[in-house]
């Protein structure tokens, strides 16, 4: 049974509002990036606690920490931002989130990546170590701009990191946008590391974020090979139907709600049942 997740956030910064749209939904899980305009690390205890209670009242628990980490230039000075990873390994415990999201390091524009391949393996490694004895999986998410922007580079972190604890949140839109057919050009080799799926597709021609199935992201490819494959994990939205920014999007309640329902209808398509 596959299960249905979000970047609440998408919806809007207020979160009573989040909580009414997935209920809406009939979802039971968010992917907790901000609340109150404010991303998850930066929220206090007490808004933490408050979220918290008000996850438990409205019967929704957190699949996912969608954190910023490694969303800093591989060239940034490295040790506030471990220290910053603390907080995400926190927040997490807090909010029994079985997972947290994170980034491989903005590349200067016109660097060949290669060239900060050690310096990108040894942080992801110092943040895979700090990790341990946590009960949580670290999800590299591929990003346009990072090391890990395309299969190939993806592939590299995750066969040279080696870590159970360390695993692959498939974005097929942010692929798109890097100029790959992810189904084509990357789900066979990185199958094997996948363990939680982003709900976002985009066009080759213009970079442009639709909803999934209808860009060139090849969601339904992955779906069915997915499912052929025993896949057992959450589906995340993260439409980005309004505003698509470096460190977060936005769809607004409505159009979030069409994201669910369009792919929704994807799963009736494939008679693939979802909670």
């Amino acid at each position: 049974m596959w299960t249905l997740t979000g970047f609440a956030d998408e919806i809007s910064p207020a979160f009573d509002e989040q909580l009414a749209t997935l209920a809406a939904e009939e979802m039971r899980y968010l992917e907790f990036r901000s609340a109150w305009d404010t991303s998850i690390l930066d929220l206090s205890d007490e808004q933490i606690d408050r979220a918290s209670a008000m996850l438990r009242d409205a019967g929704i628990a957190v699949s996912s920490i969608g954190s910023p980490i490694g969303k800093i230039g591989i060239t940034d000075d490295f040790a506030p931002h471990l220290e910053r990873f603390d907080r995400a390994l926190e927040v997490a415990s807090r909010l029994d989130a079985p997972f947290i999201r994170i980034f491989s390091f903005f590349i200067p524009k016109g660097d060949d990546p290669a060239t900060h391949r050690e310096a990108v393996l040894d942080r992801l490694h110092q943040i895979v170590d700090r990790a341990a004895g946590h009960s949580v999986t670290l999800l590299h998410e591929n990003e346009k701009d990072i090391y890990g922007d395309v299969p190939e580079r993806c592939l590299d972190i995750l066969a040279s990191i080696d870590a159970p604890q360390f695993r692959a949140a498939w974005d097929p839109a942010n692929f798109v946008q890097c100029g790959v057919r992810p189904h084509d050009g990357g789900y066979e080799a990185l199958r094997p590391y996948i363990a939680y799926v982003h709900v976002k597709d985009a066009r080759l021609a213009d970079g442009q974020v639709v909803p999934a199935g209808e860009g060139d992201g090849q969601v339904r490819e992955t779906v069915r090979a997915l499912r052929d494959s025993g896949f057992d994990g959450f589906f995340s939205l993260e439409p980005h139907l309004a505003m698509a920014g470096t460190y977060s999007g936005f769809s607004g309640p409505d159009l979030f709600r069409l994201a669910v329902q369009r792919f929704k209808a994807l799963l009736r398509d494939e008679s693939i049942d979802w909670a």
